[in-house]
This record gives structure tokens, C-alpha cells and sequence, in this order.
């Protein structure tokens, strides 16, 4: 047994016989309690295995808690939602409504045009009433325009046109691919700027109302609104100036929020029987997923002048605009000398197109629409559009 016992450090030092003998501190005396003797290397061992315990202890202890946060956060919610709610709260029996709508709509998940009680939906062209467009009365094809304007497609192979043409004498038309749904660009304001005059007809909104310029108005491409101070006011005559003049994006935007939205819009459109033209995108579309075709735009411009339609004072407001457009690039390139025009164009990286009536100096009249799909920015899609205006305006006035 020992005689004496000192502490010295983390180590008790006791006395056996004439002998120092050694033991641990921790715990207290546990060499004293089961007789035994320790060496120094006893002694560091035994506290190289503690630690490596400990470290292990704590590894093992982080890694329960990140499990226990994983689990809390990607699994516990799916259960909830998947197992938990569906059989608290929901009928084990199929939803009869939603079965009922998928016969009758079945192509209602990927084709929608309207928006009705905070529902998608699809509604197809009204048929003919007082609100409804005035068809154009086709003649006879044009065969000798579309076969010039088809051979000037050989020089320039990288496009795809969509071409109408129609004559306010005879009806006689000419059509190539003009069905064809084609991303409309700034041309989609026609619509917008028609829809605007139909609700000022409709007392919904007045052309001297105003408007206050808001970031979330703001829209990147062309028109020089989106530069114009925070707050600033105009009156809607001013932004559907603008709008077609300037083929300003922001107040398109404005406009349309004015008149309740793409969705009202796109009322508009499918009550006037058109079923090709259609708005999905806040300007700029520079995905072009706004489409028309070349046909239904000739549609519209001719109600411009119908006077069943629109009223005198609508009519003359919308020509107005139309005159004046910036952009005389296109179609008015061709043009010969003492020839007036009333369009709009529009223009983003895979689609240009221009859309107007030409008026020759012995007072002659005709719409056409040109729109082309082309390469990224080509140029190839401008020199068509020159090109085949002119081949267009000879020949016009030449019967």
C-alpha cells in the first residue's frame, strides 16, 4: 500500500516501499482505487485514446445533426405534403371536375388565350357581330406579283417571307404563306393601339386620361420612355404616339395595363373573329413569342379605314399615328416618289416585318404586309423587304 501520495502536475506520485510509483489524475485516484501502478507511458497512452475518443465523439455528433437538418429540411416537408396531407385532407377519390375539364378542353394545359375568374382558357374567334372585323373580300390571286416575288426568294436563301397583298379596287390578292403564324414583334401594337380606340369608344378609358411613368412600366429596347423620370404623367393620347411612332416599349406596356392587361387585349382581338393573333409577353418579346400572320394583319388595317368599325374620330387619330412612324426603312424604301404610307414595323433578332397601306400620287390603294423570318440580324431580311416592296409598288401601278 502507499505511504505517500503527492499531486504534481496531472499525475499522482505515491510511494510503494522505497519505489515512486505513478497514476493518473482523472478520475481522482483511480490508481489508488484498483491497486494498480502506472508508468509514464501508461499514462500519455491513455491520453492519446482519450482524445481520439473525444474527436470521435464529436464527429459522430455533427454528423446525427446535419442528417437531422437534411431530413428536416427535404424530407420531412415532402412527407407532409405527400402522405400526411393526402390523407388529412384529401378525397381518396379522384377529382370528377378535373376530369371533366381535360375531356372537354383537352388541349387546355399548353393552349390558352383568355384569362376568365382566374382561369386559364381558350376561347376561338367570335363569329361575325357588330364588334367583329370586316373579312377583306378576296378576288382573284394575284399569280404574276407572287411568282416575281417568289424569284427574288432564290437570292436570298437564308429567309423565310410571309407576304399579303390586297387591292382596295378589285380585291384581287396576292398570298405567300400568309397564314403562316409568325412572331409579330412591334407589329403587335396594331392590335393594342386598335384595342385602345375600341374601349374609348366603349367609355372605358378616354384618350385625355393620364398615366404615371413606374419603374415596373419600364421595358428595355426601343422608344425612349423607359428613360423619362420616376413619377412623370402623360395622357394616353401621348403614349399611343409614342407607341406606334416611336415603337416605344414602355408605354405599350402602359397602355395595356390601362386597359386591363394582355388578357383584355386578347379579348379584344378573338371578339373582332381574328384567331391567329395573339399576346403572351410584356414588350420587349425579344423571344418573339408574341405571333400574328400576314393575312389577319391585313385584316386589321383595313378596319382601320371600315367605318362600321371604328368611328371617324378614332379612324383619323389612328391614321394620324400610323403616319408619322420613325422607322421608314422597309417597305417605304420601295416606294416610288409622291407614294404616302400608314404602317408600323417591327423588328427583333430572328423576325422583321413592316405591315401598312400605300396610297400611289393617282390615289390608288393597297395593303401590304411583309414579314420575314431570317438569321440572327441578318441583313438578308431588310434587302427582301425593300426588294419586294418595290417589285409590289410596280406592279400596282402598272394595272
Amino acid at each position: 500500500m502507499p505511504q505517500t501520495a503527492k499531486e504534481y502536475g496531472n499525475n499522482y506520485y505515491y510511494y510503494y516501499g522505497d519505489q515512486r510509483k505513478t497514476c493518473i489524475a482523472v478520475p481522482d485516484g483511480v490508481g489508488r482505487r484498483y491497486g494498480k501502478s502506472f508508468s509514464r507511458s501508461n499514462v500519455f497512452e491513455y491520453k492519446r485514446k482519450n482524445k481520439k475518443v473525444q474527436k470521435n465523439k464529436i464527429i459522430a455528433r455533427l454528423i446525427v445533426l446535419i442528417a437531422l437538418l437534411l431530413t428536416g429540411i427535404f424530407i420531412l416537408p415532402v412527407a407532409f405534403r405527400n402522405i400526411t396531407v393526402q390523407m388529412l385532407f384529401k378525397s381518396p377519390y379522384p377529382k370528377i371536375k378535373a376530369d371533366y375539364r381535360k375531356v372537354l378542353f383537352p388541349t387546355g394545359s399548353y393552349l390558352r388565350n383568355n384569362l376568365f375568374m382566374g382561369e386559364y382558357m381558350f376561347s376561338g374567334a367570335a363569329p361575325a357581330n357588330k364588334a367583329s372585323m370586316a373579312t377583306l373580300l378576296e378576288g382573284e390571286a394575284m399569280s404574276g406579283l407572287e411568282r416575281q416575288i417568289i424569284s427574288i426568294k432564290q437570292n436570298f436563301k437564308d429567309i423565310q417571307p410571309s407576304v399579303f397583298v390586297w387591292d382596295y379596287e378589285t380585291g384581287n390578292y396576292a398570298d405567300i404563306n400568309a397564314d403562316a403564324t409568325f412572331s409579330a414583334a412591334s407589329i403587335i401594337k396594331i392590335p393594342v393601339l386598335i384595342s385602345l380606340f375600341k374601349s374609348i369608344e366603349a367609355g372605358q378609358v378616354r384618350l385625355n386620361d393620364t398615366m404615371v411613368l413606374k419603374s415596373y412600366y419600364r421595358a428595355e429596347g426601343s422608344g425612349g420612355l423607359q428613360y423619362k423620370a420616376e413619377n412623370s404623367v402623360y395622357s394616353l393620347d401621348n403614349l399611343a404616339r409614342i407607341m406606334i411612332t416611336d415603337s416605344d416599349n414602355s408605354s405599350t406596356n402602359m397602355i395595356m395595363s390601362e386597359l386591363g392587361s394582355m388578357n383584355n387585349v386578347n379579348s379584344h382581338i378573338r371578339s373582332w373573329g381574328l384567331a391567329g393573333t395573339e399576346l403572351h409577353t410584356w414588350l420587349p418579346d425579344l423571344e418573339g413569342t408574341n405571333h400574328t400572320t400576314a393575312r389577319e394583319l391585313a385584316r386589321m388595317l383595313y378596319n382601320i379605314e371600315n367605318p362600321d368599325f371604328l368611328s371617324e374620330t378614332s379612324r383619323l387619330k389612328i391614321k394620324d399615328y400610323m403616319a408619322h412612324v420613325k422607322n421608314n426603312r422597309l417597305v417605304a424604301s420601295g416606294l416610288g416618289p409622291g407614294a404616302t404610307f400608314i404602317h408600323k414595323t417591327g423588328d427583333i433578332g430572328k423576325m422583321l416585318g413592316d405591315a401598312g397601306i400605300v396610297t400611289l400620287p393617282n390615289g390608288k390603294k393597297y395593303i401590304v404586309v411583309i414579314m420575314v423570318n431570317r438569321p440572327y440580324n441578318s441583313p438578308q431580311g431588310k434587302d427582301f423587304i425593300v426588294k419586294a416592296s418595290e417589285i409590289i409598288y410596280n406592279y400596282m401601278s402598272s394595272i
